[in-house]
């Protein structure tokens, strides 16, 4: 149902350049392991980009716009019309992650999926245009074959254009009114899990209106349950276009050699099908934040890895991700940039 590109494994992360790293660690001015976490994340990351001393100068950052159809079901605070705007607002620089952006000196655009109301022209707004918007999914499939091409297709081309500019990392971000909706079934459909473990507020439902998300999710999983095994499928029945870029950029990503910084509860939902159709693909994918939203600590779970940040985020937009990114720099600062013991005359420990 999908092209075969999805379906060839990651590239394999450099095992000598990991190891060159790793022994550089062990030369630096202090006691071994003292950094911690950051001394892993400076391995990790030199393995990813093929180099023993590993950046994170050069941030790209693709956010990904598109509206649901399932927003009909009243599963958001917000109306649909917000999307537009809030692209607009990004496109401005008024949004968390352009602010967040400007401050990493990071290279920021907008695709535009498919959104109700229409997205002013804007240079850093890219037209990707699939529908306005996808079907709701407690009626039919979210989107057709054709449509969960396009997307992923659009999640590619992402990447190849960080890579052309020389991206040390790639960021995804979404917008989406109702898009946490979308992420919960496509994570209840791939996790085999009931809407009520893993619903949350999303924009900021009250009980009533967490309730009602859960049973709108529930009925979508038993209308689709025959199609829900092959994730590429479950995304087509239950994801948005957003998601589905969101997938192929990850797995675009990984069969690259491009490293990721995954966000929050949308973003990983997208990591987790990408993982499913891409072997290995885990390995480049670097998860940023626990976000607040309730479902996000088994889909973290699923892939197997703890995150840089807890810091109670639930915003979206690539934001958590943007916010780890000074810890990566740090890393590779300290990595890079410190005295080797015989550098600085200091005695080595035994």
């Amino acid at each position: 149902m999908t092209e075969d590109w999805l379906r060839a494994p990651a590239a394999l992360p450099d095992a000598d350049s990991a190891e060159l790293a790793a022994a550089h660690q062990g030369r630096l001015t202090k006691p071994a392991g003292a950094l911690g976490g950051l001394e892993t994340l400076a391995v990790r990351l030199a393995g990813l980009q093929r180099r023993s001393q590993p950046a994170a100068d050069r941030v790209w950052i693709t956010v990904f716009a598109a509206d649901h159809g399932v927003a009909a079901a009243g599963v958001s605070a917000f109306p649909q019309a917000v999307t537009a705007q809030m692209v607009a607002n990004m496109a401005a620089g008024g949004a968390a992650i352009s602010v967040l952006a400007q401050a990493l000196g990071a290279e920021l655009e907008l695709v535009n999926l498919g959104t109700v109301a229409e997205v002013p022209a804007h240079p850093r707004v890219r037209d990707a245009l699939i529908a306005p918007g996808t079907a709701d999914f407690t009626q039919g499939p979210a989107m057709a074959d054709a449509e969960l091409a396009e997307a992923l297709a659009a999640g590619a081309d992402a990447v190849a254009r960080a890579q052309a500019q020389g991206a040390d990392l790639f960021i995804g971000g979404e917008m989406g009114i109702g898009n946490t909706t979308a992420a919960t079934a496509v994570a209840c459909a791939l996790l085999d899990a009931r809407p009520a473990e893993l619903v949350g507020p999303g924009t900021g439902l009250d009980a009533a209106g967490v309730e009602r998300k859960a049973a709108v999710i529930e009925q979508a999983l038993a209308l689709h349950a025959g199609r829900l095994a092959d994730p590429a499928a479950a995304l087509a029945c239950v994801g948005g276009f957003e998601i589905a870029a969101l997938t192929g950029a990850y797995v675009a990503c990984a069969q690259r050699g491009l490293p990721v910084l995954v966000d929050g509860f949308i973003s990983t939902a997208a990591a987790l099908v990408a993982a499913r159709l891409c072997a290995g693909a885990e390995a480049w994918l670097l998860l940023s934040h626990r976000s607040a939203e309730p479902g996000h600590a088994a889909m973290l779970a699923a892939l197997g890895g703890p995150t840089l940040l807890d810091l109670g985020m639930r915003l979206g937009e690539g934001s958590g991700a943007a916010t780890a990114v000074p810890l990566l720099r740090l890393a590779c600062a300290l990595h890079n940039e410190m005295a080797t013991f015989a550098q600085a005359g200091v005695a080595a420990g035994r």
